[in-house]
């Protein structure tokens, strides 16, 4: 039985407001402009990065078009103001932050241009030279400062959307403590802070009325949730991403929740007890950081476990629920990494079993310790590793996927061709095709699980 809601969208306010004292829009919007002026401003985003990224971006596009912009990201027409959300994960990450600077400079060459985000954190001077660029924002912590020079009075304190997107990310914690070698993060993104449960919980229930069937709590490091309100309290008062879970549990409405990336040993017991409890509601599926499947790798990358604490710990999974999906990130060419190291990762995904893999060739980040490291891997040892990775990935996506025939498994749709085939994602987090459907978009339906074709499985609807 499919269960069907159109997801709402909400229009501009006719008594929006612009921004006067600061001049927003480089000029173009000024205290003395008419009404029809005020409510022509144009609005252009841009993401680059990871699930909290696009999250704020969000917040950001929300605030503004509460005030009165119009969202001008699907018109060719320029743009008054742009909002560019960089990435620094990787140089590409930062190549590709600049290039879009660029192109969004040359397609709006009045507007004004506002860059905010990891690169933008890290190298806010470079940044400030690139082609249109008025205004850099260097600290997250910052967002509502922003909004309010742009006349943005009521700070929104969470999203009720996604644009163009029918799973919603919730952002429930920032910041990261840990010093893997080879990571740029916690350097721009420090402060490690969890959202206050009550305000995660009623963003989560705004978003189930505004239509949404899938909900993904996400954060720099979502296993990591709570701790920072649990400093002094008695263990039997912690909060914890478990009981964050739990709750959202009890909202009403048909909907599922998804976890973002947790590293292995944060799967904790009281998780996989919420995720027993609320099978039809807590999608098997968990996204684990591998990174290496090498102890020696593990040890030079800081990380804070070895090899078999992390194949344990999904093998604990295995046996807990029924057959949960796991997907990965796993860097390849790490510094001093041989093929034997290369090997063990190799093996580590194969005995996990992963579905899906991300794969990044090492990218040497600037003041991380894994930059200065000896034996830097050329990069046609990466790109080769790199290729053997994704055949890998296909071949065990496979392997999971032909476990899955005969399964019944619940579906968000998210596109109907006109022919009568429905797509889109299981609560196992492998796209599904289904023929001869009557489904509509946006359902959240059971299909049985009746074949596979490379890439995706066939669905029969129930």
């Amino acid at each position: 039985m499919a269960t069907r809601l159109t997801r709402l969208r909400t229009a501009p306010p006719d008594s929006a407001r612009l921004c006067a004292s600061t001049g927003c829009l480089g000029g173009a919007i000024t205290s003395d402009a008419k009404p029809e002026q005020r409510l022509s401003a144009k609005l252009k985003t841009y993401t680059l990065g990871c699930k909290v990224n696009q999250y704020e971006t969000q917040l950001v596009r929300e605030g503004l078009v509460g005030i009165g912009y119009s969202d001008a990201n699907n018109e060719n027409a320029p743009a008054d103001l742009c909002v560019i959300n960089t990435c620094t994960i990787t140089g590409e990450g930062d190549a590709k932050s600049r290039q879009v600077i660029r192109k969004m400079n040359r397609e709006n060459p009045d507007a004004r241009i506002v860059v905010m985000g990891c690169y933008a954190t890290r190298e806010p001077e470079q940044v400030a030279a690139l082609p249109g660029v008025s205004e850099v924002v260097t600290d997250k912590r910052e967002l509502p400062d922003l909004l309010g020079r742009f006349g943005v009075r009521d700070i929104p304190n969470g999203i009720s959307g996604l644009d163009g997107r029918h799973r919603a990310y919730v952002k429930v914690q920032d910041g990261c403590l840990l010093k893997c070698s080879y990571c740029i993060i916690p350097t721009v993104r420090p402060d490690m802070f969890s959202r206050p449960q009550d305000e995660v919980i009623d963003e989560v229930r705004r978003l189930i009325d505004n239509g949404y069937r899938e909900v993904i709590l996400t954060g720099i490091h979502l296993g990591h949730y709570g701790v920072d309100f649990n400093r002094g309290k008695p263990k039997t008062d912690w909060v914890r991403l478990s009981s964050l879970v739990r709750e959202i549990c009890k909202l009403d409405g048909s909907f599922r929740v998804r976890l973002s990336s947790i590293e292995a040993t944060e799967v904790t017991r009281e998780l996989i007890e919420v995720m027993q409890d609320h099978a039809d509601q807590v999608c098997p599926h968990l996204h684990v950081c591998v990174q290496s499947g090498s102890d020696r790798i593990l040890r030079a990358m800081k990380r804070r476990w070895t090899r078999k604490h992390i194949i344990d710990r999904c093998q604990h999974v295995k046996e807990q629920l029924h057959l949960p999906a796991f997907s990965t990130d796993l860097i390849v060419g790490f510094p001093g990494e041989t093929e034997a190291d290369f090997e063990d990762s190799l093996d580590a995904c194969r005995q996990i079993g992963f579905s899906k893999i991300h794969m990044f060739p090492f990218s040497p980040r600037k003041t991380t310790p894994a930059a200065e490291m000896d034996n830097q891997i050329p990069k046609a040892v990466k790109t080769q590793r790199g290729q053997v990775v994704r055949q890998l990935e296909a071949d065990l996506r496979d392997q999971y996927y032909q476990s899955l025939v005969g399964e019944k498994l619940q579906l968000l749709v998210e596109d109907v061709a006109a022919e009568g085939i429905a797509r889109g994602t299981s609560c196992r987090y492998g796209t599904v095709k289904v023929t001869d459907s009557t489904l509509a978009d946006n359902d959240l339906a059971d299909v049985r699980i009746v074949g596979t074709q490379p890439g995706y499985l066939i669905g029969q609807q129930l």
